[in-house]
Order: structure tokens, then C-alpha cells, then sequence
């Protein structure tokens, strides 16, 4: 992090309440850490503040946790035109628990919110509009938790005959195919068990 990121986060943490924010790093950007009675007073401070001015606010997404008590991380990405300065916000929160909507802070949240409610099923308090806004209407789920299957649940096509779209269970055509990543497919052999990888049985006897 650049001395002024590190100042600036000095800064904050001085003019907010003790145990309103705690500062950190990631790959060299500033990171402030809140809770979610904490969040909007922090975001209001970081775009009105002279010494912030983070008025542009570029995204709003978010980290799934299975693992974790509070499973998702919903993160906000700052950017200050005037000091040329770019800062991270998080918070985390559960499946059940809501996030305060940051639409009154910055009109920008709304379809940023509705993207991520969509994707991963976090639900934002009093959002004028919450509603998907990249999946169908009728989309069950939410696509980008960790336990979401890779095919989904459901598969789209035009029927002829109702000569409109249907939705159906999905079905497998072919085996689902495990790689271990490790070396080519072509013939290659498994150190671990002298057994050929799966799928690499064509190849045998073509030498």
C-alpha cells in the first residue's frame, strides 16, 4: 500500500467512532473493514468528506463463504476523481441477515444491488426495486453461490409444436468427466496408480 493510501486510512480511522472501521491491505489497495449498522455512516463519510471525496462509486459485488458463519462478503468499490484515490469497503453478512441499501448514499446501487441479489441471493433493506436483472423471471437459484451446480437445474429450448420456450430438467448427454490437470491427455499415464486418466483409453495400442 502507497504512503498515501496508508495515510489515508490513518485519517479515517481517527475521524470515525472507535470500532466503526478496521483498516487493511489487499494487493496493495486500501481496505476498510465495517459492520452493517456501521455501513452507511462510513460510505457517507468517504464520498462527503473533504480529505476522501470518494463520490464515484464503480461496483458493488460480493465473496460466498460456505465455510464461514457469515457467508458472504458484500464488498463496495470506491474511486475519489479528486484525489485520484481508490478504496475498498466490506461487510459481511448471512443468508438471512439484510444489507442496508446504499442507494441513498449513491444512486449507482441500484441495479449494483439488484446484481448481486440476483447471483447470490443477498437481500438489500429498503431497495426501492429488488428484483433479478441478468437471469429469466423464472430463474431458480442463485448462479454464482459455491453450491450452485456448474449445469444448473434447468435447460431452455424452443419447442415447435407449443411454438414457444420451455423449460426442462437438464440432462446429462455424456458422463460428467473429472481432469486432474496435471499432464496431457493424449496416453499420458497416472503416476500415482500406473492407470490410464479417464477418457485416454482411445489412444491405446495407436503407438
Amino acid at each position: 500500500m502507497d504512503r498515501a493510501s496508508q495515510e489515508l486510512g490513518e485519517q479515517i480511522k481517527e475521524s470515525l467512532p472507535e470500532g466503526m472501521v478496521a483498516i487493511a491491505e489487499d494487493s496493495g489497495e486500501l481496505v476498510l473493514r465495517t459492520g452493517i449498522d456501521s455501513l452507511l455512516r462510513l460510505l457517507s463519510f468517504l464520498k462527503d468528506d473533504q480529505s476522501c471525496r470518494f463520490t464515484c462509486l464503480v461496483d458493488v459485488t460480493a465473496v460466498d463463504w460456505p465455510e464461514r458463519e457469515q457467508r458472504f462478503e458484500v464488498v463496495y468499490n470506491l474511486l475519489s476523481v479528486t484525489h485520484n484515490q481508490r478504496v475498498r469497503v466490506t461487510v459481511e453478512t448471512g443468508e438471512e441477515t439484510p444489507v442496508p441499501s446504499a442507494i441513498p448514499v449513491f444512486n449507482a446501487a441500484n441495479w449494483l444491488e439488484r446484481e448481486v441479489w440476483d447471483l447470490y441471493g443477498i437481500f438489500f433493506d429498503k431497495h426501492p426495486d429488488l428484483r433479478r436483472i441478468l437471469t429469466d423471471y423464472g430463474f431458480e437459484g442463485h448462479p454464482l453461490r459455491k453450491d450452485f451446480p456448474l449445469t444448473g437445474y434447468v435447460e431452455v429450448r424452443y419447442d415447435e409444436e407449443q411454438k414457444r420456450v420451455v423449460y426442462e430438467p437438464v440432462q446429462m448427454i455424456q458422463e460428467f468427466r473429472r481432469f486432474d490437470f496435471e499432464s496431457p491427455w493424449e496416453g499420458i499415464l497416472n503416476a500415482k496408480n500406473n492407470a490410464l486418466l479417464p477418457g485416454d483409453e482411445k489412444t491405446v495400442g495407436l503407438d
